[in-house]
């Protein structure tokens, strides 16, 4: 969680209680991470159920994404509202391997995320730098997530988007959804959140510009500003 954007947590949090928290195995939560999307799901109903909340709002990015569709779709007395950011749809198919194998070659590249989550246009990584600075302040960071967990969680994410789902989960969901995605998602295809826009009833799509996987920090304010226009309506 210590990856998350400052400028997208702190500005959230002006408006509204913001929890961020680590999934099962995951920095310094306890136990083996989860090598499945439906066990992550329940996890994560664990630990609201845990806090006491009866209702909550969910922001699920990329993986997260995944999980707050299983957890909208199957607890519809918990969740009020959805945003669904930089994800996919079961099923939907992902270009993972490829995009990381890319990022990883990069050799003038002071970090992969500059790849993975923002176009190559200088403007975008521009912002990309800016980003890598912001989630680099906090001190008394968690630890790093080594092989096993990366492993887990990449195999989550693999089967999930390769099991065929016929856009069922997608359909069960009743909340208001917001979906947020990049105009060029290379890991999970932006095609999938027009798959989501069409096939949740109640769904609302943005797309920013000349942006990727990591669009909601690249365009950090204007993600804020209609993020909580969406939770507050």
């Amino acid at each position: 969680m210590d990856y998350w954007d400052p400028a997208v947590v702190n500005g959230l949090a002006k408006e509204r209680p913001v929890v961020v928290f680590n999934n099962t195995g995951v920095g310094k939560t306890s136990g083996a991470t989860p090598d499945n999307v439906e066990q992550m799901a329940t996890d994560a109903v664990a630990f609201i159920n845990a806090l006491g909340l009866k209702k909550v709002d969910l922001l699920g990015y990329s993986l997260g994404g995944f999980i707050a569709q299983e957890v909208a779709a199957k607890n519809p007395e918990l969740v009020r509202k959805v945003i669904l950011a930089g994800t996919g749809v079961k099923g939907g198919g992902n270009n993972l391997m490829k995009v990381v194998g890319e990022a990883f070659s990069q050799k003038d590249s002071p970090d992969p995320r500059l790849y993975l989550f923002f176009t190559q246009t200088s403007e975008s990584q521009q912002a990309g730098k800016e980003f890598i600075k912001r989630s680099s302040v906090r001190a008394d960071r968690d630890p790093e997530s080594g092989k096993p967990i990366m492993d887990a969680q990449g195999k989550a994410l693999i089967v999930w988007t390769s099991t065929p789902d016929d856009n069922a989960l997608l359909k069960s969901i009743s909340q208001p959804v917001l979906i947020v995605q990049g105009s060029n998602d290379t890991m999970l295809p932006t095609e999938s959140s027009i798959t989501m826009f069409k096939n949740i009833k109640n769904a609302e799509l943005i797309l920013y510009p000349d942006s990727n996987h990591g669009s909601i920090f690249q365009h950090h304010d204007e993600f804020v500003n209609q993020a909580n226009f969406f939770l507050n309506k």
